[in-house]
């Protein structure tokens, strides 16, 4: 069955399904399909499902053509979880989020795990890319795939494969960023590596599905904790009256043993302010404290209510409150230049902002309506970037620095800037850093 599987990843005659086509979904997708593979999309979402065989796209640097050169290959995308047998390899691309209790949330990969089931037959890759805690490959995929009566290693093959997707980056594409990989046996392994091989320049084999899953969680827990210890020394740094931006860019200028991190007004993105829980969530299962992890999101998961504090503060030194005030927030994607709005600590900003009685509006050329979002809901468009509408507002707070931003006309325009991302150098009697 191995051989059959190898034969048919080789010869590009197998079919690859997708599950989930979101940000990691559809570039994965996009990638199978130019190298020659027939590619079967799935998703939940009837009006993603629509979009894509319309060759149009609902990601903002995944162009409409890209989608459409797709499906003159052969790429069809459908709900019906029924037609997973006609894909060899099914790889799960779905959310994993918190719950309410800041508690891992497998819902989406068990249903999406439950569905595939009946329909799984001999032959069948799986392959699991959300990111998740140390054992949820083994413990929660290959009992339910075996219940289908499939050995894994032998009719059918299970790895884990960390997505590695950065929105926005040009630097780097799904083909060139290395792609981790460890099966539950080393016959999964080898299948694993073979079908990723067929699409990334480097494919990098790890000993077991759980150093697989916790390469991962390693990755984004180094950027979250460093985040954390920027933005707590962006904290001492503003009581001593030193801007942490420029001691940043000071130390940058080391060659060697240092790599520089930036404050932000919170974390943001899919990875960074989740993947920490998921370990410690499952380190406790081990009698493990990991007090240096829990910190640092503690450090971080403060940073709207600190940038908050920065607005009160800047409002009541001219006469003001919160509580009447007309406050614009600039940028309410996750990151610069992206329409990615997973976790995005601008939305907490507005909430925040909201509660406190704040007329809140929001300008971000990249997210023209306020989507629907799982936790957060706000009935608005963005605003004009202009003179007239800058100047309207008693406060602007720079939450995402986009490049698309004129800053010289915000910094002329706007009454009172609160800048959490240091982009305002010079100082200013009405720039108030954050």
């Amino acid at each position: 069955m191995k051989q059959q599987v190898l034969n048919r990843v080789a010869d590009k005659s197998a079919v690859i399904g997708i599950v989930g086509l979101g940000y990691v979904g559809l570039p994965l997708m996009l990638r199978f399909a130019e190298v020659g593979y027939k590619v079967l999309g799935f998703d939940i979402d009837d009006s993603k499902v629509d979009a894509l065989m319309a060759g149009k796209s609902y990601i903002e640097h995944i162009s409409a053509e890209s989608i459409a050169e797709a499906r003159g290959r052969g790429f069809e995308a459908t709900t019906d979880f029924a037609r997973a047998p006609e894909a060899d390899a099914l790889i799960m691309c779905v959310p994993t989020p918190l719950n309410k209790y800041r508690e891992p949330d497998l819902s989406f990969v068990l249903n999406t795990i439950d569905s595939l089931v009946p329909h799984l037959r001999p032959g069948h890759l799986v392959s699991l890319e959300s990111t998740t805690y140390p054992g949820t490959t083994d413990e929660e995929l290959l009992p339910r795939i075996e219940s289908r009566g499939l050995k894994v290693g032998q009719d059918a093959f299970l790895v884990f494969s960390p997505e590695r997707e950065d929105p926005g980056n040009p630097n780097f594409t799904t083909r060139t960023i290395p792609k981790v990989c460890g099966g539950v046996t080393p016959a999964c392994q080898e299948v694993g590596v073979a079908l990723y091989s067929a699409v990334i320049d480097k494919v990098v084999p790890v000993s077991s599905t759980r150093a697989a899953e916790m390469t991962k969680l390693l990755e984004n827990i180094h950027r979250a904790v460093n985040i954390g210890l920027v933005n707590e020394m962006k904290i001492v740094a503003d009581r001593m009256g030193i801007d942490i931006h420029e001691v940043i860019r000071a130390a940058a200028t080391k060659p060697f043993g240092f790599v520089p991190y930036y404050p932000g007004p919170g974390l943001g993105g899919h990875c960074i302010p989740i993947d920490p829980f998921y370990l410690t969530w499952k380190a406790r299962e081990y009698g493990v404290n990991t007090r240096f992890i829990e910190l640092a999101g503690e450090v971080n998961s403060n940073m709207p209510d600190y940038v908050v504090g920065k607005v009160a503060a800047a409002l009541n030194k001219r006469q003001k409150a919160i509580n009447g005030s007309r406050v614009l927030v600039l940028g309410i994607a996750y990151k610069k230049n992206v329409d990615d709005m997973r976790e995005s600590p601008s939305v907490m900003l507005m909430e925040k902002l909201r509660d406190l009685g704040a007329a809140v509006a929001y300008s971000d050329p990249h997210v023209p309506v306020f989507p629907k979002m799982r936790e957060h809901k706000f009935d608005l468009k963005s605003v004009p970037f202009n003179a007239e509408t800058l100047a309207s507002y008693d406060c602007v707070v720079l939450a995402t620095d986009h490049d698309k931003f004129d800053y010289p006309l915000l910094q002329q325009a706007a009454k009172l800037i609160v800048d959490s991302r240091g982009k305002f150098l010079e100082p200013a009697e009405h720039i108030v850093k954050a």
